[in-house]
């Protein structure tokens, strides 16, 4: 099958990117799969493990990988697309993650894990670093540029940000609990101030991995566009 002129390696395919696909898809099940067995007091109550930023990333990773090797078995054009859309929004979600979860624990742990709660390392590596490496992986080999510029990231990173917000509260009201300790202990505004940094942070995410795309596949209009955002669009 064709593929993109700038792309690495061949995908859809079913050599090396079902493999990877197989790889990601198979821990990305594992992980939710240990969520579900080993619940703890927070996923026990409305909104379950859905009220952590981390599984609706894991999930939305899940479907893109799903879609990924669906493409790659049954060589499907549109399948393939499909996994790629979802990308955009998930691989920087997912680097977000794995930069704020181990940003956070080399803090202080207790502020993002719940109390009286362990997590062994295999799941901790699963759930928060095994993904962001995947989808980095899909992108930068398997799958074409991307062609979002700087304001449609920071559209998708603030839209994300601030519906996970409004998704936390609603649970909140339901529960009277937050799903992370350190919601607990900031004002409304620390929160607003806490989701546009992570909105940006995203929003960086989705730069370095347009630079690093075109650093390895030899693309300099992307790096451009990474470095001068504005200059740009």
């Amino acid at each position: 099958m064709s593929q993109h002129s700038l792309q690495r390696l061949t995908s859809p395919s079913r050599g090396f990117s079902a493999l990877v696909h197989l790889v990601g898809l198979s821990s990305f099940l594992a992980s939710l799969n240990w969520q579900r067995r080993y619940p703890n007091p927070v996923t026990m109550r409305w909104g379950g493990q859905y009220q952590f930023l981390t599984i609706l990333g894991l999930a939305m990773s899940t479907v893109a990988f799903a879609c990924g090797l669906l493409a790659d078995i049954t060589l499907s054009r549109r399948l393939f697309q499909i996994k790629n859309v979802l990308s955009v929004c998930s691989t920087p979600l997912e680097v977000l993650v794995s930069i704020l979860y181990w940003g956070i624990c080399a803090i202080d742990k207790t502020l993002i894990v719940p109390p009286g709660y362990t997590l062994p390392f295999l799941p901790d590596f699963g759930f928060h670093a095994m993904p962001a490496l995947m989808m980095t992986l899909d992108l930068l080999l398997l799958s074409p540029p991307w062609s979002v510029r700087s304001y449609g990231a920071m559209s998708i990173s603030m839209a994300v940000a601030f519906l996970y917000w409004g998704w936390v509260e609603f649970c909140f009201s339901k529960n009277g609990l937050y799903p992370y300790p350190i919601f607990e202990l900031l004002t409304t505004g620390q929160r607003v101030a806490l989701f546009t940094f992570s909105a940006m942070l995203m929003t960086s995410s989705t730069l370095l991995l347009k630079w690093v795309y075109g650093a390895l596949n030899g693309v300099e209009k992307l790096k451009e566009e990474a470095l001068h955002p504005i200059k740009t669009d």
